[in-house]
């Protein structure tokens, strides 16, 4: 009996004691999971010169639309349709027969104005005739010279001439046609080289660019040529260089844009009126630029943010300004930070709260080279030669 007595007491015991070990591990506090671990960077400073791109339509400077000078009949068309013409060349030829026959009669009538005013001249020494009969054969004399000059004006006309370097539509006029004096057009001819390239900016950008002017930043294109890059639309690269020749004085009030004109080598004569083009215009120049990778912005409504970690590795967000995209993937901060924060660079949808206490992993940014947009010529040389210019 005293051996089942002591047996009973250890069972007790033990039970006793695990029931107070389940008791305290339910009352327990779970252990806190670890800080969310992201990868954090100062932001990258880097000289830049920032270009603004646009889209707009090519435009030929010069836009005539040939017209008969004198009525006749067409006979003969002396280029083929769509060449490319020289100022002078001949493109047309109205019968000149009749102009001919005006000019013979009207030579002859001077030369009889003449003799009859040297005449009255002889007369009038000698007291013959009056003075006034002298002035009305020199008037008569006027006259006839100017019709004689009108008539071989008109006989010019007959050849009708180019007035433009450019490239030659087809005729609209056949050859046995008749053609009225200004009001039958013959040709269209547009001049191809150098061409226009017009576009619009918003008035955002108008204020952007007056503001650089101030501050000596970018010389406004009001003043100076700045330099302008297009490419086409079956193009990769901005081949095109042209120089900004035109600001608009007023912005529209409907659209709240404004049109400014960049003239362009058209050289190869790839370029035709009416052709669409992306354009790259130079905006701020050999600046230092505060930059993160385009991954580090995130966006809450319309406005932009980063996340950067303060001193106790706690989790703000700062709002930024934004600027261009770069090429190679990181985007410009034109305000909101210093470039001395730690910026989360990796890692952001470990973030759940504002103040989290995060585990910052430091890593450095590495600038990657971007091809530039020029043609073979980098972007300082074009800023020198603006500045130049």
């Amino acid at each position: 009996m005293r051996i089942s007595y002591f047996a009973f007491l250890t069972l007790l015991t033990l039970v006793v004691s695990g029931c107070n070990d389940t008791d305290a591990k339910a009352t327990q506090t779970p252990a806190a999971p670890p800080p969310a671990e992201v990868d954090v960077a100062l932001p990258l400073k880097h000289q830049l010169t920032d270009w603004d791109e646009f889209t707009g339509r090519f435009e030929a400077i010069s836009n005539v639309q040939l017209r008969a000078r004198v009525t006749g009949y067409l006979v003969e068309k002396k280029f083929k349709d769509g060449q490319t013409v020289k100022k002078g060349d001949v493109l047309f030829v109205i019968d000149p027969r009749p102009f001919r026959y005006e000019l013979q009669r009207v030579e002859a009538q001077h030369q009889l104005a003449k003799k009859e005013w040297e005449r009255a001249s002889n007369l009038r020494e000698t007291k013959a005739i009056s003075q006034e009969e002298v002035d009305r054969r020199f008037q008569e004399l006027q006259i006839a010279k100017a019709t004689l000059d009108n008539a071989r004006l008109q006989i010019q006309f007959t050849e009708v001439i180019s007035p433009i370097d450019g490239k030659v539509s087809d005729s609209f006029a056949d050859v046995g046609n008749m053609v009225e004096e200004n009001e039958t057009i013959l040709t269209r001819i547009v001049s191809t080289n150098p061409i226009h390239f017009r576009f619009e900016g918003s008035q955002g950008d108008l204020l952007k660019y007056i503001r650089l002017d101030r501050a000596g930043q970018r010389p406004s294109s009001d003043t100076a040529p700045n330099p302008i890059y297009i490419k086409l639309m079956d193009e990769d690269k901005f081949y095109h260089h042209g120089k900004m020749n035109f600001v608009d004085n007023a912005v529209d009030s409907a659209t709240g844009t404004i049109q400014a004109t960049a003239e362009v080598n058209n050289d190869a004569g790839i370029i035709y009126p009416g052709l669409f083009g992306r354009a790259r215009l130079l905006g701020r120049a050999n600046y230092e630029a505060v930059l993160v990778p385009e991954s580090a912005i995130n966006t809450d409504q319309d406005k932009k943010f980063v996340y950067i970690v303060n001193g106790d590795d706690q989790v703000q967000r700062q709002y930024v300004t934004v600027g261009n995209l770069l090429d190679n993937d990181f985007i410009v901060i034109s305000t909101g930070l210093t470039g001395e924060e730690r910026v989360v660079v990796n890692g952001i949808q470990r973030i759940r709260q504002a103040q989290q206490v995060v585990s910052p992993n430091m890593t450095e940014l590495e600038w990657r080279e971007i091809e530039t947009i020029v043609h073979n010529e980098d972007a300082s040389q074009a800023v020198d030669v603006a500045e130049q210019e």
